[in-house]
């Protein structure tokens, strides 16, 4: 399902799935105005063409013990694209990064970790992180607090019906 095909039936679907993932068919439906089967079809579509790429429990960092957040800006040397599959590969291999994006500016790589406290986060820096292929730099972020935690995405670009 192409971005043009999807309609504002869609993106009300998309906007209450995004706020509530475990909620019934029949609620979803009643939301969005329209019926439990019809809704459906809509819903199993847009999981079948990717637009829905699953579903996960929101988990409380501070409630299971990982109150540190840090991101992490790496500056590789020697650019190419072995280097960056290299970093990728390791980078996904590592369960306290949540988060990994190539960026351009400074730093290469932005990665978002969490970890339970600064002495963790010091033995992943230097176990693991400055041990990555081809890293030359990395500086360290330290979240004081989410201003604006993780949130649906804004989908009022999506054609409206």
């Amino acid at each position: 399902m192409a971005r043009s095909e999807l309609d504002g039936v869609d993106r009300r679907i998309l906007d209450e799935l995004q706020r509530e993932g475990r909620l019934p068919n029949t609620t979803l439906a009643e939301r969005v105005r329209l019926s439990p089967s019809p809704c459906l079809r809509r819903v199993h579509g847009m999981e079948s063409s990717g637009v829905i790429s699953g579903y996960r429990a929101e988990v409380d960092r501070f409630a299971v013990g990982l109150g540190l957040t840090v991101f992490v800006e790496i500056k590789v040397s020697g650019h190419s694209r072995e280097v960056a599959d290299q970093i990728e590969q390791a980078v996904a291999s590592i369960p306290e990064v949540i988060g990994c994006h190539l960026v351009s500016g400074v730093a290469d790589f932005l990665l978002e970790v969490v970890v339970a406290d600064l002495q963790t986060y010091e033995r992943l820096l230097l176990d693991t992180l400055l041990t990555l292929p081809g890293v030359e730099d990395v500086r360290s972020n330290f979240s004081l607090r989410a201003v604006k935690p993780a949130s649906p995405l804004p989908l009022d670009h999506l054609r409206r019906t």
